[in-house]
């Protein structure tokens, strides 16, 4: 059964927001980790703050804001129960332990929480400073945004795949910001997902060093990180905004 099972559908972390015993809110994030530092959880920074990015105003009907994050991580074998672990948000000033973009700061809505009860949990990790197969793609082109709508988990805490298309070239930043577009049917939940281009295996087109691409093969399947699903433009459309893989790898310092 667990070979049927694409790996990031395991590498995204479903997340609930509490303040005390109070729970504010589900999210999506997910784990990275480059070999220099202790892993990081990678999410969109509204779920962390507990408000909204342009108004500042607490998006739980509570009032409330955050002061930890309980993470569902995988078991160490594979199916079985999952197991969750308790990060706080806070330290013991009451400020974010959270860090940030180091030029964009909270304008950009991605952060990364250094993760300290990781005992008896094994997780899937983007490890982001090595690409991988750098697969060709752009707009028109299908890509997924693996995370929990509205709370939505699957076979224990599996996420779920909302897929959709590239909306705006990859190479032009969207409102002057490091960020894409998607038309995906995105919704509350899926704030901070991976955001991803897949490939089952096979032959793919994957970009060269210089404006081209050349075919290449996988005997297993194999996918591109594009950034942090961060929401959708406004409530009335399925326009969602990504916030690039660059901009993820300078805020984690490895670029």
């Amino acid at each position: 059964m667990a070979s049927k099972i694409a790996p990031p559908s395991s590498m995204s972390m479903y997340l609930e927001f509490s303040f005390e015993a109070t729970k504010l809110a589900n999210g999506t994030g997910f784990v990275a980790y480059d070999h220099a530092r202790q892993p990081m959880l990678v999410t969109a920074r509204h779920n962390l703050t507990g408000k909204n990015q342009e108004s500042g105003q607490a998006l739980s009907s509570h009032g409330g804001v955050p002061d930890a994050v309980t993470i569902w991580h995988c078991p160490p074998t594979f199916p079985g129960l999952w197991i969750s672990r308790r990060e706080e948000l806070l330290d013991g000033n009451g400020d974010g332990r959270w860090i940030e973009h180091p030029k964009l700061g909270a304008i950009a809505d991605m952060a990364a929480l250094p993760l300290e009860n990781l005992q008896g949990t094994v997780y899937g990790m983007y490890k982001l400073k090595s690409e991988g197969p750098r697969i060709s793609t752009g707009p028109g082109e299908p890509v997924s945004v693996v995370g929990y709508p509205f709370g939505l988990r699957v076979g224990g805490s599996l996420a779920v795949w909302a897929t959709g298309f590239i909306a705006s070239d990859i190479g032009v930043d969207y409102e002057g910001q490091p960020k894409l577009l998607i038309d995906c049917r995105a919704r509350q939940g899926q704030s901070g997902s991976p955001v991803i281009v897949y490939r089952h295996g096979g032959s793919f087109a994957e970009e060269t060093n210089g404006m081209g691409s050349s075919i290449a093969m996988a005997g297993a399947p194999v996918w591109r990180f594009l950034g942090v699903y961060s929401g959708r433009v406004n409530k009335e459309s399925d326009l969602g905004v990504v916030w690039k893989a660059d901009a993820v790898r300078e805020m984690l310092g490895l670029r």
